[in-house]
């Protein structure tokens, strides 16, 4: 029986990355997973490490060199690559991409692609105007078909009272859901 085939895209919210990359171990584990990164995501060296280490570090867990291109990411649709795409972190910018259906990096022509199958996409939001001037995209990706979100909340409500964080140790819980078809619950943590 082959493996359940799990897309794992990561954007450029830079502070999040080694958590994440926790969470993609642990689906490496269970499932074949093809790794997608932005393209800010692999070039940029920030004081959280370098883009190469990070590129080696997902390579390593993978087997894979990740997807960077939007032209990498397009065969993603027509070959039928993914069973589920994970964003994770999905940053405000790629959350308003998606919601206006703007396909210009490799994450959103990733979702694009994999959309075209009416497979489901979890999105782990990580953003800093989540309750402010994104909020009105996130809106929109929660009553879309197909999207499904890993439980998020406020990650600092008085220092950052705009700033929402999805449970990236929740990832792994909600493949398994929107595998399934349903929204992992409750969505929103205190």
């Amino acid at each position: 029986m082959n493996k359940t085939r799990v897309g794992f895209a990561m954007c450029g919210s830079f502070c999040t990355h080694q958590k994440v990359l926790l969470e993609l171990k642990k689906l490496c584990d269970t499932y074949d997973v093809i790794p997608i990164v932005s393209e800010i995501s692999a070039v940029t060296d920030t004081r959280f490490g370098s883009a190469e280490n990070f590129l080696a570090a997902i390579e390593k867990m993978t087997g894979r060199r990740p997807l960077s291109s939007v032209e990498a990411a397009e065969p993603i649709g027509p070959k039928a690559l993914l069973d589920v795409l994970v964003i994770a972190p999905c940053t405000g910018n790629t959350a308003a991409k998606l919601a206006q259906g703007i396909t210009d990096s490799a994450v959103t022509m990733a979702a694009k692609a994999h959309l075209r199958n009416g497979r489901p996409v979890v999105v782990a939001i990580a953003s800093n105007d989540g309750l402010s001037a994104g909020a009105r995209n996130i809106g929109e990706l929660l009553v879309r078909k197909n999207y499904y979100f890993v439980p998020f909340g406020q990650d600092d409500a008085f220092g950052k009272p705009c700033s929402l964080m999805a449970d990236f140790s929740k990832i792994g819980d909600a493949v398994e859901a929107a595998l399934a078809g349903r929204q992992l619950q409750p969505i929103l943590l205190r």
